[in-house]
C-alpha cells in the first residue's frame, strides 16, 4: 500500500459542473425527441382535454417527488455515481451492482441507441437515407458527442448548456406561434372543457398514459451521475433537479397546450408527428422541415447529456471493484473516465447496428422504476441510521416518497400484467447480474480494485 498508484488512477475528476451547467443537464436530459413525436401516444389511452393535462401535470408531480428524492440522498452522498451510490449506501454493493448492469447492457445503452436512431432518422427528411445509412448516421451521432464528452466534461456541460437553451427557446416559439396566430377561441374544446376528465378513463389506462408521458420526462435522475464534478454537490444538485424539473414541467404543459390550441384533439389522437403537423398547420409546409430540424436539434441535446452521464456509473463501480480497475482509470490530461466513455459508446453502437436495440429497450426501460421505487425506499433504511446527516431533507417526507413508491410499484406491475413474457424476460437479465456479481467476489477482483478517492 505504500506504493503510490498511478495518477491517472487516483486523481480526482474535476469539478467543473456549475448551477446552471446542472440545471441544463437535468433540462436537456428530460427533453428529447418524444415530446415533439409521440403526445399522441398518452392521447390515444385518456382522449380527453382535461384527461390530457391532469396525465402530464401527473407525470410532472411524481418526476418532481423523485427529484427531491434524489435530492436529499445527493447531498448526503454527493459522490459519482448518482441512483448506483444510493442503492449501494442504502442496501449492499450487490443492489447497486444490478443497477449498474441493467444500466449497461440495456437501459441506458439502449436509450443512447434509440435516440441516436431517431436523430438520424430525422436527419433522414432532408438527406435521404437508407436503413443502413440510418443506422451510419446514429452510430457517427454517438461517438462524435462521445468525443467531445472524452475530451472534456467542461466541453461536455457546456455544449449541453448551449442545447439546453436552445431547445427551451424552440420550444418558446412554438407556443408563441401557437397563440399569436391562431385566434383565442378557436378550439373550445381546450378552452371550455380543459376541466373535464372523463370519469369513464379506467386506471389501467390512466397508468399507461402516465408510462407514456413518463418516457418523455426519463432521465430526471442523470445530473447525480456527474456529482463527482459538480461544484458544491450538495446544495448544486438539489437546486438543478428541483428548478429543471419544474421548468421541464411547465415546457410540456405549455407545449400540449398550444398543440390542443392547433389541432383538434382527434388530429392530435391520431398524429404520428404532432409537432410537425402543428407547425404546418402554423406556418405551411415549411413548417414541417422546421420542427424535423428542432428534433433533430433536441435529440442531439439529449443525447449528449445520457453520454455525459452513464461512464459516471460504470467509473464508480470500478472504483469500488465491482469493474476491471482500468475501466475507471482518468485520463491525465482530460480529467475523464475516458475509457468508461469508450465502453460505452462501442456498445451502443452494437445495439444500433444490430438493431437489438429495441427489444431491449423495450423489455428492461420499465425495470428502471424497480431501482427508483428502491431507491425511495431506501430513503426510509436510511434515515434511521444514526451516521446519515444530509445537508437536504425531502419536502413532504414521508408523504412524498411514500406516493412515489406507489407509483413506481404500479408502472412495474402494470408492464407485468400487460407484457407478462417481455417483462419475464427483463427480469431474468437483470437477474444473471447477481450470479456474474458474486463470481466477481469469489473471483477476488474486488480486493484488487483501487480505493475510492471522492471528494
Amino acid at each position: 500500500m505504500g506504493t503510490k498508484a498511478p495518477s491517472q488512477d487516483r486523481s480526482e475528476l474535476k469539478r467543473s459542473i456549475g448551477l446552471i451547467q446542472a440545471t441544463a443537464m437535468v433540462v436537456g436530459t428530460i427533453i428529447g425527441a418524444s415530446i415533439f413525436v409521440q403526445p399522441s401516444e398518452m392521447t390515444r389511452w385518456v382522449p380527453s382535454t382535461g384527461g390530457v393535462f391532469w396525465t402530464w401535470a401527473s407525470c410532472g408531480f411524481l418526476t418532481f417527488f423523485g427529484s427531491l428524492v434524489c435530492a436529499e440522498l445527493a447531498s448526503a452522498f454527493p459522490q459519482t455515481g448518482g441512483v448506483y451510490v444510493f442503492l449501494k449506501e442504502a442496501y449492499s454493493p450487490a443492489v447497486a451492482f444490478l443497477w449498474g448492469w441493467a444500466m449497461f447492457w440495456s437501459v441506458h445503452s439502449g436509450i443512447i441507441a434509440a435516440i441516436g436512431v431517431v436523430f438520424a432518422r430525422y436527419v433522414g427528411f432532408f438527406v435521404p437515407l437508407d436503413d443502413v445509412q440510418i443506422r451510419a448516421t446514429a452510430i457517427g451521432g454517438i461517438f462524435l458527442l462521445s468525443a467531445v464528452n472524452y475530451l472534456g466534461v467542461k466541453h461536455g456541460s457546456a455544449l449541453q448548456t448551449a442545447l439546453s437553451l436552445g431547445k427551451v427557446l424552440a420550444i418558446l416559439v412554438i407556443i408563441t406561434l401557437a397563440f399569436v396566430l391562431v385566434p383565442a377561441n378557436s378550439n373550445p374544446a381546450l378552452h371550455n372543457g380543459i376541466a373535464e376528465v372523463s370519469a369513464s378513463i379506467p386506471l389501467t389506462n390512466f397508468v399507461q398514459a402516465m408510462v407514456a408521458g413518463l418516457f418523455a420526462f426519463g432521465g430526471w435522475h442523470m445530473v447525480t451521475y456527474a456529482a463527482g464534478e459538480t461544484s458544491n454537490p450538495q446544495k448544486t444538485i438539489p437546486r438543478a433537479l428541483m428548478i429543471g424539473t419544474l421548468l421541464v414541467t411547465a415546457c410540456y404543459l405549455s407545449l400540449n397546450a398550444a398543440y390542443l390550441h392547433v389541432l383538434p384533439l382527434e388530429t392530435v389522437i391520431t398524429s404520428r408527428r404532432v409537432a410537425a403537423d402543428a407547425a404546418e398547420t402554423l406556418v405551411g409546409k415549411g413548417g414541417a422541415a422546421a420542427i424535423s430540424g428542432l428534433v433533430i436539434f433536441s435529440a442531439f441535446g439529449a443525447l449528449s447529456g445520457i453520454i455525459l452521464a452513464g461512464p459516471r456509473v460504470y467509473f464508480s463501480m470500478a472504483r469500488d471493484g465491482l469493474l476491471f480497475r482500468w475501466i475507471g482509470a482518468i485520463h491525465p490530461r482530460f480529467q475523464t473516465p475516458h475509457r468508461a466513455i469508450v465502453l460505452q459508446a462501442l456498445w451502443s453502437s452494437v445495439l444500433v447496428a444490430t438493431g437489438t436495440y429495441r427489444a431491449l429497450f423495450a423489455r428492461v426501460i420499465y425495470t428502471e422504476w424497480i431501482f427508483f421505487g428502491l431507491m425511495a425506499i431506501g430513503l426510509f433504511l436510511l434515515r434511521r441510521r444514526p451516521g446519515y446527516r444530509p445537508s437536504y431533507r425531502t419536502w413532504g417526507y414521508p408523504i412524498v416518497p411514500v406516493l412515489f413508491v406507489i407509483s413506481s410499484a404500479l408502472i412495474v406491475l402494470n408492464q407485468v400484467v400487460s407484457a407478462p413474457s417481455e417483462s419475464s424476460f427483463g427480469l431474468l437479465l437483470v437477474g444473471l447480474g447477481l450470479p456474474v456479481y458474486y463470481l466477481w467476489l469469489r473471483k477476488g477482483y474486488k480486493k484488487r480494485g483501487p480505493a475510492n478517492v471522492y471528494h
